[in-house]
């Protein structure tokens, strides 16, 4: 049985008190600091010497920002207030720095419904801030780009209309043609001018741009900024687009390129993935885009406009921070920790769902100091208290462990860590804590524990009774050979051969924790396997082996560990069906399995005892009676079995007797007379 793994409380508890996660607690109707992590002090730009002082007093510079009063309002009111890309200006290496931050104001009440403190949460979001401040500036400078584009472009429209006008004036009066011609070189110049600007403004915007011409998308205007996401220099101009970025293929770019084109509505890309050719590999990167159809005069598309920003920094930054808050959670729910904040002056505790489980409480129920000693073992309590008062004492944290008893009557292990909090005055006044439930690594160690005096009893008893007879015949070596020296011999060779047993037992423990019970196969008679088998209990003439078996039955195993299993079972059929002078022992095939029994005819297997007679340090309790043996037998059959991909059971009717057999899988064969 493998141990579970843990998570050490107090490496967990370290963890929590270090938090990036900015935290601070306050107390009073004046704001007293009680708490900050390292996180919040960092924040502040304070030491922990601003603990116990007032919020005014510790950070006169937020004086006349608003923090304090949203503070004493939500301390009056008992509301939480939460604030989102707020920003404040703190003194942080003496210079006064503009930050923002995402916080949460929230009151624990108490009994009476008056605040009793405020948790402060914050997270620094300045830099998210001032990307979303680059973000807007982008899209107004884009969108002003795009406002000017439109309005070239109807008055690259006008001037075309302009053209026609005055086409049409020189056909129908030559006497103007030397005007007309004036206007037209005139309206040529004018929109070799929007051309040259409208090139102009793609290539020196701040923000990634190209022009994609026709239904191929040519490449036909391009900036520097564009062509740093795309990796590609000017060569690009003049090729059509997957052309110009093979990579795109299977891509859905084209594809909605393709639909702006002929729907003639814009496209707006908010953190789509793309995959980029960088040094003949593909990378990830994060693009904002707009692609904006550009009309002729009879409204068709001609061309169209791309407006791109790379945010694979922020998006990467944010799957990040998810990550490694996600990664938290798991590691709080996998340990199963659970934390609390008692009042030690009312005994008031605030838990967690998970502190309250594991003193058998549920989430809704009330839990506080006293229940939490109740709970304990009576001899335990006055230990605890003095821990307690040790790490008062010391601001230190006390470790304990204790045995509980849950209102079931169940009895649980709870492994303790605990640290005090202090006023104003440096008087504790809270206790903060953390329990884990360890009943399961308390059963494995007692386990053990048992298992070690079981086999050490077991290991004694037949060592015992060889000392014995071993010092008899000491004493009476020099006389005549007698019935006295055999019946010594035979008791010193019984004790002898069941220490081997027991020995053989704890060796193949150790080469199965190892991974080492290796198998020998070859194929072999089972019938005279089994009728070679359990000799020892033919030669005392006691008990009747009957075998039922094929004499031709062949199969393929490792003769050695199934005869061990059968001598097992047979023995077991001796040890507890005493009265049973028969054991039958048979085989059948069943669907290309063979099916091997031993069947006995004693007092058969209480009920309740069939799923755990294979268990590793099983030992059958059986009618009341106390057997000898470290459970571990028919573990070993079932571990052997396991190894040939095969099936163990028992079958037991109380008054009738017990059948324990085991199936082996296929590779049999009959053979043929």
């Amino acid at each position: 049985m493998n141990s579970p793994e843990y998570i050490p409380s107090e490496k967990l508890l370290s963890i929590l008190f270090y938090s990036p996660n900015a935290t601070a607690i306050y107390s009073g109707s004046d704001i007293t600091i009680v708490s900050a992590n390292e996180a919040m002090l960092k924040f502040w730009g304070k030491n922990r010497e601003v603990v116990g002082q007032t919020f005014d007093q510790a950070l006169p510079e937020l004086h006349d920002q608003p923090f304090s009063g949203i503070l004493k309002e939500v301390w009056n009111t008992g509301q939480t207030y939460n604030g989102r890309d707020y920003p404040a200006i703190l003194k942080v290496d003496g210079i006064m720095q503009k930050f923002y931050f995402d916080f949460e104001y929230k009151p624990f009440l108490d009994a009476q419904g008056n605040t009793e403190f405020i948790l402060h949460t914050a997270f620094e979001v300045t830099e998210r801030k001032e990307s979303q401040n680059r973000l807007e500036e982008k899209f107004k400078s884009e969108q002003q780009l795009i406002d000017d584009l439109s309005a070239l472009n109807e008055e690259y429209l006008t001037t075309n209309e302009d053209l026609i006008s005055k086409h049409d004036e020189l056909y129908a009066a030559n006497n103007e043609l030397l005007e007309a011609r004036k206007q037209l070189l005139k309206a040529n110049h004018s929109l070799a001018e929007n051309e040259k600007r409208f090139k102009t403004l793609v290539e020196k915007s701040p923000v990634a741009m190209a022009s994609l011409k026709g239904e191929n998308f040519e490449v036909d205007i391009v900036n520097d900024m564009v062509l740093k996401i795309w990796n590609k220099d000017k060569s690009v101009i003049g090729l059509p687009l997957i052309q110009a970025l093979p990579e795109l293929e299977g891509q859905s770019f084209i594809e909605i390129l393709n639909g702006v084109y002929h729907k003639g509505e814009p496209y707006y890309g908010q953190e789509i993935k793309a995959h980029i050719a960088e040094n003949e590999n593909l990378v990830e990167r994060y693009l904002n885009f707009v692609y904006q159809p550009i009309f002729d005069e009879n409204n068709k598309s001609i061309s169209i406009l791309i407006v791109a920003n790379d945010v694979t920094d922020q998006v990467i930054a944010r799957n990040s921070v998810t990550e490694m808050n996600n990664r938290l959670e798991i590691a709080l729910d996998a340990s199963r920790l659970g934390s609390t904040e008692v009042d030690l002056k009312t005994g008031i505790m605030q838990s967690t769902h998970q502190f309250k489980y594991n003193f058998g409480y549920l989430p809704e129920e009330e839990f506080n100091y006293p229940d939490l000693f109740d709970a304990m073992f009576p001899e335990y309590r006055d230990k605890i208290r003095a821990l307690v008062q040790e790490a008062i004492q010391t601001n230190g944290i006390y470790k304990a462990e204790y045995p509980i008893k849950w209102r079931d009557g169940s009895i649980h292990w709870i492994q303790a860590h605990g640290r005090a909090r202090y006023d104003e005055n440096g008087i504790a006044n809270r206790m903060i804590g953390m329990t884990a439930d360890i009943t399961d690594k308390k059963l494995i160690e007692q386990r053990k524990d048992d298992f070690l005096s079981v086999a050490s009893h077991e290991l004694k008893t037949p060592l015992t009774a060889v000392k014995a007879s071993i010092q008899l015949l000491n004493r009476i070596k020099e006389r005549p050979y007698s019935d006295i020296h055999v019946k010594l011999i035979e008791q010193s060779n019984k004790g002898i051969d069941k220490m081997s047993v027991l020995i053989d037992d704890l060796l193949n423990m150790s080469k199965m924790g190892q991974d080492q019970l290796h198998l020998e196969c070859n194929t072999f008679n089972l019938h005279d396997m089994l009728h070679k088998s359990c000799s020892h209990v033919r030669l005392e003439n006691e008990y009747q082996i009957i075998v039922n078996s094929d004499n031709s039955l062949q199969i393929y195993a490792d003769e050695h560990r199934i005869e061990q299993v059968v001598v097992n079972f047979v023995n077991n059929a001796i040890k507890y069906a005493k009265n049973s002078k028969e054991i039958h022992i048979s085989t059948e095939l069943v669907n290309d399995h063979i099916k091997i029994s031993v069947k006995d005819f004693g007092p058969g297997i209480q009920e309740s005892e069939i799923p755990h007679i294979f268990d590793r340090y099983y030992r059958s309790n059986h009618l009341g009676k106390s057997y000898s043996g470290i459970g571990l037998g028919l573990y070993i059959c079932s571990e052997i079995i396991k190894k040939h991909s095969g099936k163990i059971g028992v079958d037991s009717i109380k008054g009738e007797g017990s059948t324990f057999w085991f199936i082996l899988p296929q590779n049999i064969k009959i053979e043929q007379n």
